[in-house]
């Protein structure tokens, strides 16, 4: 028996009155069909079966009955199911098929479920899987794609669960379920978000690099032709949200230029696009929903970055950029709602990417956009750390009142952890930078139960009212809980301070392996053990369960904070090098990257357990000069060898050995 919730939209209960349900005697399969949907009201949803379905059931009430559950169904208590189906019910499929089997006998029986754009399709991808040899070399086909894609980069390290999730679960989330589904469990919506699936990319740019340049370019398209961008958007209509929200557009070329780094494409910063066009947002006006136009008014990626640059040059009376209707914390949508609030985090999340553009500048020979950019970037700095700081770390914003958030005089919301990872991101090893992360480890961390908090206390009582966060249980989700998004972070933090130590300490801490290993672990959390969750709750009593899991941006940041800063994987279009921030307790680790139809293979030895410090490379057997090591599709199986020491050390063995020889 097989069993399906019918939902053909964002919510069941919003969709189940428009659902159809119907028994296609000519593919002996239960078809769904919801005509209310705007855009798909042709398409039809389907499922078969393979022996045929002897009974079906698109009715839910039917099948689990009344005041039952999935955990008893009522339709397991009768013979067949009650073949009904049509309008007005509460939608379902379900099939039941029957089977003789002999003592030992095994059967396979084939389960094909779908959606097609029309009745006919819908027939004709029935009959075609419900072929147990087509069906097998499909499976087959798709289970070698995925080996292949996610074979791309493979790595042997000392924790099995760290290789599991990089070797597999963390690239399959970050593409199956935040770039192409686009919904999961907990949130169904199929939309893109502006800074959400940029974001993704950055991961996804070692497995798929022409997707994620695609995705760059239509990401742009959404901008308007003022800088700013739609916050979320579906494809199909173009219809979407205009908002104050200050970082979406920031996210534009900080992933630009992460993508043409590590790819080696800046061509990319020459194509074509053309802007949107829209009402703009009135005074009274935080939000608006519509179907833009496309301008006829077009510029180049790097012009897109531009405006976005300045259209975000916006600064409240601390000298900080506005928050408007929210920064990266959406629920802190009404600090900035009289247009005066600010956010430190910005600031520094700003400065990172004027750090990333800057560069771009200076190849383009854009000299007078260089300077205007730095003069930005000095005016910022400048602002951080005479209003930004409390003392021992970092604020988080301002109110429009002027009232601070993340203030040790606050409280609630007292620190986050926010600004401290950012100024470290953006600034490195400074006298504040380490002071900052510190009290962060302090206030934040909680080892016992495993998780790490976005600020601490939650937001309870607040007055100012900060937004809807507020709406959230004190401990739960954004409001104070352990937003893994954020959390990540403090790991790539505490990376570029050097100290591979703590940062894999908290990789280790959000690994959703580690809330799993034991049966009591696995009840408090309550997620898949090999899906990132989305936050994790710090609420009295539910300390350590997950909230949502798999769509989440926490997967791609999780992946490229091991890959790229504790194994130190620097791809920079046809050369690359490892320069690992490893736990002094790793004693090396191995890592294969496979480039056309070569590989290179990479074995790492840290003899003296440093964090970082590569003293040679060698290539083939042969010594390097440079820390650069070329890509040729070469066809062979390339092999590196990396040590890891202390330099002084190394120098005084070869000279203790240069000296033996002359002895």
């Amino acid at each position: 028996m097989a069993y399906y919730e019918v939902t053909q939209g964002t919510d069941r209960e919003e969709t189940q009155m428009h659902v159809v349900t119907n028994w296609d005697h000519a593919s002996s399969a239960l078809l769904a069909r919801n005509s209310y949907q705007p855009q798909f009201k042709d398409h039809v949803t389907f499922a078969a079966a393979n022996p045929v379905a002897t009974s079906y059931s698109g009715d839910r009430r039917l099948f689990l009955g009344r005041n039952r559950s999935l955990l008893s169904p009522v339709a397991l208590q009768h013979k067949f199911l009650s073949r009904r189906s049509g309008a007005g019910l509460d939608p379902c499929l379900a099939l039941q098929t029957a089977i003789d089997l002999r003592p030992g006998e095994e059967r396979d029986v084939i389960l094909p479920i779908g959606q097609a754009s029309s009745l006919q399709q819908a027939r004709a991808l029935i009959q075609r899987y419900r072929d147990p040899l087509y069906f097998e070399e499909a499976l087959a086909s798709t289970k070698a794609w995925w080996d292949s894609l996610l074979s791309t980069i493979e790595v042997t390290t000392p924790e099995d669960e760290t290789n599991w999730l990089l070797n597999r679960w963390l690239m399959y989330q970050t593409l199956a379920c935040r770039i192409w589904a686009r919904s999961a469990f907990y949130q169904s919506g199929g939309a893109f978000g502006f800074r959400d699936q940029l974001q993704d990319t950055m991961a996804a740019v070692y497995v798929l690099p022409r997707m994620a340049r695609d995705h760059i370019v239509l990401a742009a398209s959404r901008q308007f032709r003022e800088g700013d961008v739609q916050h979320w958007w579906h494809q199909v209509s173009g219809a979407g949200v205009r908002t104050r929200c200050s970082d979406d557009l920031l996210w534009l070329p900080y992933v630009a230029c992460h993508y043409a780094q590590v790819s080696g494409d800046e061509a990319i910063f020459d194509v074509q696009i053309p802007f949107l066009e829209g009402p703009a947002l009135a005074a009274i006006e935080h939000e608006l929903y519509f179907i833009p136009s496309v301008s006829i008014e077009d510029g180049t990626l790097f012009e897109h970055c531009v405006r976005a640059v300045r259209k975000a040059s916006e600064f409240g009376p601390h000298g900080l950029p506005l928050i408007g209707s929210g920064d990266w914390n959406d629920g802190m949508n009404r600090v900035g709602i009289e247009g005066r609030g600010e956010s430190v985090w910005l600031g520094w999340f700003f400065v990172e990417v004027l750090k990333k553009l800057m560069p771009v500048c200076e190849r383009r020979q854009e000299n007078e956009l260089l300077a205007e950019f730095q003069r930005l970037t000095d005016r910022m700095i400048a602002g951080l750390e005479s209003q930004g700081w409390d003392g021992e770390w970092y604020r988080r914003a301002y109110f429009d009142d002027g009232t601070p958030i993340g203030s040790d005089a606050r409280p609630e919301a007292r620190i986050d952890s926010l600004p401290q990872s950012w100024a470290a991101i953006a600034l490195g090893k400074t006298d504040r930078t380490e002071q900052a992360m510190a009290a962060a480890q302090k206030y934040l961390v909680r080892d016992k139960d495993k998780i790490v908090l976005l600020f601490d206390p939650p937001f309870d009582k607040s007055t100012p009212h900060p937004g809807y966060i507020m709406g959230y249980p004190p401990g739960v989700r954004e409001n104070g809980g352990q937003y893994t998004h954020g959390a990540l972070w403090m790991a790539l933090a505490y990376a570029r301070l050097g100290d591979g130590t703590r940062a894999v300490e908290l990789l280790r801490m959000m690994s959703p392996i580690a809330h799993s290993r034991t049966a009591e672990d696995a009840l408090r959390y309550k997620g898949e053990p090999y899906a990132v969750a989305a936050d994790v709750y710090a609420l009295e009593g539910q300390e350590g369960r997950a909230g949502w899991t798999w769509y989440t941006g926490s997967s791609g940041w999780m992946y490229r904070v091991w890959i790229e800063e504790i194994l130190g994987f620097k791809l920079r279009g046809d050369r690359f090098s490892l320069e690992p921030c490893l736990p002094k307790d790793w004693k090396g680790f191995s890592f294969r990257y496979n480039y056309g139809e070569s590989s290179y293979t990479v074995t790492v030895e840290n003899p003296d357990g440093v964090s970082q410090g590569v003293v040679f490379i060698e290539v083939n057997g042969e010594k390097l000069a440079d820390k650069w090591i070329p890509l040729k599709d070469n066809g062979k199986n390339n092999r590196i060898l990396i040590r890891m020491g202390i330099p002084e050390k190394v120098q005084e063995a070869q000279d203790q050995e240069g000296e033996g020889v002359k002895g």
